[in-house]
């Protein structure tokens, strides 16, 4: 029978440090060390907010609930993560640019890339239904110099919020979304329409959590671009319409400077509203020198 003495027992106090003692041998040091940071800073919440049985019973079923919304068609754990906030954090801490480059935000669940590629000049409203806007990219370097030949890719929702693939019977297939390559200034011209704002999913667990609390859960309106050229870091972010009344309350927390945009009266007659959008693409660092 093992000494009294060699027993590292259970203790309120420091029952992380008695979790983190039985990995601490782990052939994956990087997997034990962040399961410890895990384990640290939620011991450190029960310590602190010490909840009763029942609260824990509750937290356990709300995961449960969560679990139980995840297939192939539907993730309830990534709607957990970016109402959090902490799919943008990740992603934040994954893409630190120098100030002058345009920021990156998350690319979402609607991205397809299967849209073909369009002239300039297209109009990716298939259905011509909302408020027409031309838009111009202007895509340069950190200094401000053209870069033809870069890939750009948007999409968005209509004016009722839904975007193509959320109503594959009630829009034409690839309705607003385009895929283009700029031209020598550094340009790509299209035509669209107005997108709205949205709800993100509340018949979940998550949803109903968030409501009970009074969080914000509509995202202003915005248009997602993709834009990647060689020797260039590839771009995912969002325009946010600066119009829009939930722009200072994002539930995913996407909106940063630099990303607002102006809808403006379009001078030229051709449409009703324009939009100018000026992207700065950060290059790629030198490869090492084998």
């Amino acid at each position: 029978m093992a000494g009294m003495s060699d027993i590292a027992f259970f203790k309120a106090d420091a029952s992380d440090r008695l979790f983190a003692e039985r990995i601490s041998g782990a052939a994956d040091e990087r997997l034990a060390a962040v399961l410890c940071k895990v384990a640290e800073h939620a011991h450190a919440i029960i310590r602190e907010t010490r909840p009763s049985l029942s609260d824990w019973r509750a937290a356990i079923e709300f995961l449960t609930e969560v679990g139980h919304l995840c297939d192939e068609r539907r993730q309830e754990w990534v709607l957990v993560s970016d109402l959090l906030g902490t799919s943008t954090l990740v992603d934040a801490l994954n893409s630190d640019r120098p100030e002058q480059a345009t920021p990156n935000t998350m690319r979402g669940p609607f991205y397809r890339d299967d849209v073909p590629l369009m002239q300039q000049g297209g109009n990716i409203s298939l259905d011509g239904i909302g408020s027409p806007v031309a838009i111009t990219v202007s895509i340069l370097d950190l200094d401000g110099s053209p870069i033809p030949g870069a890939r750009l890719e948007t999409w968005q929702a209509n004016a009722q919020g839904f975007y193509e693939n959320q109503q594959p019977d009630l829009q034409p297939e690839h309705n607003l979304r385009g895929h283009f390559v700029s031209g020598d200034d550094g340009k790509v011209s299209y035509f669209t329409i107005r997108p709205s704002g949205y709800e993100v999913p509340k018949d979940g667990p998550l949803g109903d959590l968030l409501q009970r609390l009074g969080a914000p859960l509509c995202r202003p309106a915005h248009i997602y671009f993709q834009v990647s050229a060689d020797d260039y870091e590839t771009l995912t972010t969002q325009i946010f319409d600066g119009d829009d009344p939930n722009l200072g309350t994002d539930p995913l927390f996407s909106v940063k400077p630099g990303l607002i945009g102006c809808f403006k009266p379009d001078a030229t007659g051709r449409t009703v509203l324009r939009l100018d959008v000026e992207f700065h693409l950060n290059p790629l660092p030198p490869e090492p020198r084998s």
